[in-house]
C-alpha cells in the first residue's frame, strides 16, 4: 500500500490548467524524486498534497484512506511535513523555539521550556541532526537552519516528509550531510518526497522519480534502471546536452575593476572586506561561497545598490564608486539579480513593460522623450520566444508566472542589450535543466562576443562549468582565487567553508 498518492489531481488556474489527471505513488521507506520543466506542475502538485491548495478534481490518499486536507495543519496533523525553499523560520527565536512552535508542551497555563528544550535536543541526537536547541536561528548558517526545518517536521512526527529544492543554498559538505539524514529517515520508515531541478542528486539520493511535464505524469521510472539523458528526454521530450560547451577563454581588457572596496554590516564588522579583482573582456570570473559570506553585499555595491564604505569599482573605464544604479547602468553594465521578485521585476506590471525596464528611454523602445508601446510589444514577443517564456501573452502581469518563468523575463531583458559588462547573481536558480542550459549557452555567449561576465552562483557545479576563473568568498573576504585548472568541487568546498585542503 502506497504511504502517499495522488489519483487524478486536476488543477486549473483561470485558463492555465496547472494539474492535468496526475496520479503519484510514494511507498513507505523511498525517497521519492519529483521532476519537470518550470510550469510542469510540481509545486502546485506539492501544494495539494500538503493542503496549501485544494483539486479541482482528483484525490489524495494517506496511506490507503481518502484524505482532504482544509490547511497545512490539517496534513501536519495526519502526518505530513513540508520544508520549503525559502525557510518559515522567526530569525529571532531560538532553535527550539521555533521547532516546538504550535505544539508546545505545557505545565498548566505556562510553556514548559525545559520539556521543550529537552524534547529538541534529544530530537537533534536521535535523528543525528547537529543543532544547538538554544541558538538564535537568525545566526545559524543555511544548512544548519534547513536542519531547524527538518526538525519541526519530525517534531509533529511526519511520516511524510516533502523537501522543495532543499539543496539551493547548501554547500557540497552540507548536501551529502542531508543525504545521510534522508537516508536515516527512510530506513526509520519514513516517506520523502524530494523536488529538485539537480538531475545528479536525483541519480545520487532516490529510489524512483516522477517527472511531470505540461501538468501530467509522463513517467515514473526507477532510479537505478534509468539515465540521466532519459530522465531529461522524458521531462522535455528533447535531448539535452548535459555539459558545458565552451573553447577557451580569449581575455582582453579589463571591464570591471574593484580595488580594496569594502562595505560594512548593520552588526558593524565588514560584509566584504577590501575586495579587489577584475574581469576583462571575453571571460567568465565565477564567485563561489555559501549564502551569507558577502557575496550579496558585494554585488549590491557594485551595481550601485549599496553604499560603500572604501575602495572603489570602474566600469568600462569610468569609476562609478558611489554612484547609483543608473549611472551603474549607463557606464555598461546589466544585472540579473538574486532576489527577481523584489529586485528584477515589478511583478504587477506586464511582461513587455518588465522586458523594457531600464533600458524604456533609449531607441528602439522610446521615441523622443515617450515612450513607443508598439516596440516595448515587439521587443516582448520576440525575448518570449528566444528564452521560452510561458505566458499567455506580452500584456500578461509576471505576477502570474512560475519562478522560473519569471527568472527568465529578467534574464532575457538583460541579455538583450548588449552590455559589455554582465554581472549575473544565481541566474539559474528555480530552472529546469533545459532552461538551464539555454542560459548557460548565453552567458558562454556573451563571453565569446567578448563581454566581461561576473558570475555569482549557489550551484557549484555551475561555478566550475562555466568560470574561467573562480573566487571564493568566506566571512566578507576573497578567500582564493582559481584558475579553471585548479579548481575541482573539493577543492572549491573546502575553501567555501573556511578550510583549505592542507587544513583539512
Amino acid at each position: 500500500m502506497p504511504e502517499i498518492e495522488s489519483r487524478g489531481v486536476v488543477k486549473r488556474y483561470g485558463g492555465l490548467l496547472a494539474n492535468d489527471h496526475v496520479d503519484l505513488s510514494a511507498e513507505r521507506g523511498e525517497i521519492h524524486g519529483v521532476m519537470g520543466e518550470n510550469g510542469a506542475g510540481k509545486t502546485t502538485l506539492m501544494s495539494i498534497l500538503f493542503g496549501l491548495t485544494a483539486p479541482d478534481a482528483g484525490e489524495v490518499r494517506l496511506r490507503g484512506a481518502p484524505v482532504r486536507f482544509r490547511s497545512p495543519l490539517d496534513a501536519m496533523a495526519a502526518g505530513m511535513g513540508m520544508v520549503h525553499q525559502s525557510f518559515k523560520l522567526f530569525a529571532s527565536l531560538s532553535a527550539w523555539e521555533n521547532i516546538v512552535y504550535g505544539a508546545e508542551p505545557r505545565r498548566g497555563p505556562f510553556i514548559d521550556r525545559g520539556a521543550a528544550r529537552a524534547a529538541v535536543a534529544g530530537l537533534a541526537e536521535r535523528h543525528r541532526l547537529a543543532v544547538d536547541p538554544d541558538a538564535n536561528v537568525g545566526r545559524l548558517s543555511v544548512g544548519v537552519r534547513q536542519r531547524v526545518e527538518i526538525l519541526k517536521a519530525l517534531y509533529r512526527d511526519a511520516r511524510v516528509l516533502i523537501l522543495d529544492e532543499p539543496t539551493a543554498v547548501l554547500t557540497p559538505l552540507e548536501r551529502d550531510a542531508l543525504f545521510e539524514v534522508l537516508r536515516r529517515l527512510v530506513a526509520d520508515g519514513r516517506t520523502v518526497l524530494f523536488v529538485t531541478h539537480k538531475l545528479n542528486e536525483i541519480v545520487a539520493i532516490t529510489d524512483r522519480v516522477t517527472i511531470l511535464r505540461d501538468g501530467r505524469n509522463i513517467a515514473t521510472l526507477r532510479t537505478a534502471d534509468t539515465s540521466p539523458r532519459e530522465i531529461v528526454r522524458a521531462m522535455t521530450g528533447r535531448n539535452v546536452n548535459l555539459r558545458v560547451e565552451k573553447t577557451p577563454a580569449r581575455p582582453g581588457a579589463a571591464q570591471l575593476v574593484v580595488d580594496d572596496l569594502t562595505v560594512s554590516s548593520a552588526a558593524g564588522r565588514p560584509s566584504v572586506e577590501r575586495a579587489s579583482f577584475a574581469v576583462r573582456a571575453g571571460e567568465i570570473v565565477g564567485v563561489a561561497g555559501v549564502a551569507g559570506n558577502g557575496q550579496s553585499e558585494l554585488i549590491e555595491a557594485l551595481v550601485g545598490l549599496r553604499r560603500t564604505d572604501g575602495g572603489r569599482v570602474e566600469v568600462c573605464g569610468v569609476e562609478v564608486s558611489g554612484a547609483g544604479a543608473g549611472a551603474h547602468r549607463a557606464a555598461g553594465l546589466a544585472y540579473v539579480p538574486e532576489d527577481r521578485a523584489l529586485v528584477g521585476s515589478a511583478l504587477a506590471a506586464s511582461a513587455a513593460d518588465n522586458l523594457a525596464m531600464g533600458f524604456h528611454r533609449e531607441a528602439p523602445l522610446a521615441r523622443g522623450p515617450l515612450v513607443d508601446p508598439a516596440a516595448f510589444a515587439e521587443q516582448a514577443r520576440a525575448l518570449i520566444r528566444r528564452f521560452a517564456i510561458r505566458i499567455p501573452s506580452e500584456q500578461a502581469t509576471v505576477g502570474t508566472l512560475s519562478g522560473g518563468n519569471l527568472q527568465k523575463v529578467v534574464v532575457a531583458r538583460e541579455l538583450a542589450h548588449e552590455a559589455p559588462v554582465l554581472i549575473a547573481e544565481q541566474p539559474t536558480r528555480g530552472l529546469d535543466i533545459g532552461a538551464t542550459e539555454r542560459i548557460h549557452e548565453q552567458l558562454v555567449a556573451e563571453r565569446d562576443k567578448g563581454h566581461a561576465v561576473l558570475l555569482v552562483s549557489a550551484e557549484l557545479s555551475e561555478i566550475l562549468a562555466l568560470s574561467d576563473r573562480i573566487l571564493v568568498m568566506y566571512e566578507g573576504r576573497i578567500l582564493a582565487e582559481l584558475s579553471q585548472e585548479e579548481a575541482d568541487e573539493e577543492t572549491v568546498g573546502l575553501l567555501m567553508a573556511g578550510r583549505t585542503s592542507e587544513a583539512a
